[in-house]
Order: structure tokens, then sequence, then C-alpha cells
């Protein structure tokens, strides 16, 4: 698809990311599928000197904020069904250190989060300690086990959690709690 514009060159090519690293070539720009692992990645532009730009062909908006974290010179998300010319324009706004995509998918991306709003009653010292179990993953009868007390009472704490974060389980009470700052993961 790069071959129509006589501004791009493709240095190399491989199906896995330690093969195009094993032909150590000059890479300027790394086009990254779907397929291709965003944390493999990460290690290796990690131990460039000069880490080169990257084009993620994706749909997946998840992958696109892993990229978007990278280390990278610059980065770019395109969906796998671009055209050409959308592909092209990408490359060439990347060699120039921009960031590259389409306007829906850059929208997804850097909508703003939502706002927390604040609790109307603060966690007690035992319900954060609860909570940091809760999202270590740990079961009641584990945390039980942990802080010295029964499975009724860690029942009893773990309700008043969800009812003070206005949510109605665990994953969501840890995703909440995180967001306010109130664990460390």
């Amino acid at each position: 698809m790069l071959g129509y514009d006589s501004r791009i060159r493709v240095a190399a090519e491989a199906a896995t990311l330690a093969g195009l690293l094993e032909q150590d070539a000059e890479l300027d720009i790394v086009l990254l599928g779907e397929e291709l692992s965003v944390a493999e990645l990460a290690q290796a532009l990690e131990a460039s000197d000069e880490p080169p730009a990257v084009l993620l062909l994706s749909e997946a908006s998840e992958a696109a904020r892993q990229l978007a974290a990278l280390p990278a010179r610059a980065w770019g998300w395109l969906p796998p069904d671009c055209s050409e010319q959308e592909l092209a324009a990408a490359v060439l706004a990347l060699h120039e250190g921009l960031i590259a995509a389409p306007p829906a998918l850059l929208s997804a991306l850097l909508a703003p989060a939502s706002i927390e709003t604040p609790l109307e009653e603060e966690l007690t010292e035992r319900e954060l300690d609860v909570l940091q179990l809760l999202a270590e993953g740990m079961a009641n009868k584990q945390i039980a086990l942990q802080l010295g007390i029964s499975e009724h009472t860690v029942k009893f704490h773990s309700s008043s959690i969800y009812a003070k974060l206005g949510i109605t389980n665990r994953t969501e009470a840890v995703r909440r709690a995180a967001r306010l700052g109130l664990l460390v993961l």
C-alpha cells in the first residue's frame, strides 16, 4: 500500500516485532498491526537511543491508549481498512513528528474522562483496608484472615464501601476508588 508514494521507502518488513528488530534496519516509522504487542514494542522503544514513530492499524481504542503512552517520537492510529492515501498521509505526518489519526478515532481516544464527584461520606480507615484488599483480588475469606475480622464483617464493610462509592460490585468499586485516588495500585 505504501509503494504508490515515491516519498516513502519501506526499509524492513517482518511478521513479528522481534523479526523486524533482528533486521537491524534504521527505522523512522514502525507500522504496527493489531496482532503485534504494544507492550513488546514499549520494551524495544525504551532500549532505543532514537525511538521511531509508531503507526497502529487497529480498531481497538485500548491499544491506541497504550500506544499514546509509548516513548515514541510520534504516533498514529488508523483503521485497518484505511486507504492508500490515508496511510501515506499518516506516514508523512509521523515522519514530521506529528500525531496522525482520523477525527472519529482521535476524538474517542482524547475524549475527556468523566469528572468524578467527591464522596459525600468518606471511607473509614477499615473500609480503605478492605477496599485495598478487594483491589488485590482477595476473596472475603482471605480478607477476613488478613485483617483478623469475621467474613460477615468483611461483607458489612464491602456493602458500606459500595454504598459510599455509589456502585454495586467489586470491579466498579476498585475502578471508582482508583479514579478518586483512594487506592494504591
